[in-house]
């Protein structure tokens, strides 16, 4: 029962956030204090929202650490663009470790969870060997699907 009301709770923060932040000119402060409300309350959405605020110093400093932090929050719902996200963090090491593996099995759940990006990756992993040992048959088949999906 109070799962689910944490839930409510964290979407209405959410929805507060998105529509403050499509304002002309929105509080900033405002969204993300509903940002980290509606995470507290266990939304993946919104760790994934600000996560890509640290991820590229939309209306905060570019925090990398704290990106990776929202990101694997995220991940734990397997949210498919998060994981993507984490799997780009953790094969350049960037607010983490370098680990060209666990980018590998990030991509490739993010794949298997629908994120289009994501298939192009497990490919190119395939194909030149990073995280996982090359071959060139998997390699094909996942770019083929990257094309058919029309992923870069």
């Amino acid at each position: 029962m109070w799962g689910g009301i944490a839930m409510s709770i964290a979407k209405t923060k959410y929805n507060k956030a998105l529509a403050e932040i499509s304002k002309e000119s929105p509080d900033i402060s405002s969204v993300l204090a509903l940002l980290n409300e509606s995470i507290n309350a266990g939304s993946s959405e919104a760790a994934y929202a600000l996560a890509t605020w640290y991820l590229f110093g939309n209306h905060v400093d570019q925090d990398w650490e704290k990106a990776v932090y929202l990101l694997k929050k995220s991940s734990e719902e397997k949210h498919p663009s998060a994981l993507y996200d984490l799997a780009v963090c953790y094969e350049e090491g960037k607010g983490t470790e370098k680990d060209v593996s666990e980018s590998f099995r990030l991509y490739l759940k993010a794949a298997l969870r629908g994120d289009k990006q994501s298939f192009h990756e497990v490919g190119r992993c395939y194909y030149y060997g990073i995280g996982i040992e090359e071959d060139r048959t998997l390699a094909d088949i996942w770019l083929e699907r990257a094309e058919e999906l029309g992923a870069d």
